[in-house]
């Protein structure tokens, strides 16, 4: 199994992650509601914002705290969404791809779940999440 080198390979792992979670029973209505039918805005973000976090190449300049702390006043995320998440994540990297970059990409889902969640919860109290 080879480990993720570029682009395609991010693409690769993004579409088939985001196609588990689609029909995923415990977080796909958070998507399906949100993003609809249309992904062809959402899953260029994904790649950009994955081959910035594993390879450090430019061009991702969102900021998925805000994204999910907004997302979190329309439908309320908790900890079995997080953890679905990441089981997801990790599930698909597993299937597709082998070695350090891999592994990058689990560990990197990890902290960020982990941040995410956090800075969700500071939102709600209203505290900056900056």
């Amino acid at each position: 199994m080879n480990d993720i080198a570029n682009i395609d390979d991010i693409k690769l792992l993004v579409n088939s992650f985001y196609d588990d979670v689609k029909k995923d029973e415990t977080i796909g209505y958070i998507f399906n509601e949100i993003i609809g039918e249309d992904w062809s805005h959402h899953l260029p973000i994904m790649y950009t914002f994955w081959n910035t976090v594993l390879f450090g190449e430019a061009g991702y300049t969102g900021n998925p705290v805000r994204k999910h702390a907004e997302l979190d006043k329309k439908t309320p995320l908790k900890a079995e969404h997080y953890t679905r998440w990441f089981e997801l994540w990790t599930a698909t990297t597993d299937r597709l791809f082998a070695g350090e970059v891999a592994d990058r990409a689990k560990e990197r889902a990890k902290a960020m779940v982990q941040l995410i969640d956090m800075k969700v919860q500071w939102a709600r109290e209203g505290k900056s999440i900056m």
